[in-house]
């Protein structure tokens, strides 16, 4: 099996600066519990609806926190050739 035969192609991302309350209503949208976060062309990271309990809700963090401030940084990632 290769990755090509499983991935998603058509992905939605998010912004580092989008708030973590726009994030939870895509995620809700696409019926999605993680979705990448691009910048420049780049992937910047991951949000998954994990990092926003535990890194915002859990920590009493508005709803309009940036998505940079609770999203996973190392992620890694594959290319279809």
């Amino acid at each position: 099996m290769k990755v090509r035969d499983i991935m998603t192609r058509d992905v939605r991302l998010l912004n580092p600066n989008q708030t973590i309350r726009e994030a939870a209503s895509l995620m809700a949208e696409v019926d999605a519990g993680a979705l990448p976060v691009g910048e420049n062309d780049r992937l910047v990271g991951m949000l998954t609806d994990r990092d926003i309990v535990i890194r915002a809700v859990a920590q009493g963090s508005s709803v309009d926190t940036k998505v940079a401030a609770v999203m996973s940084k190392e992620v890694l990632y594959c290319f279809d050739t």
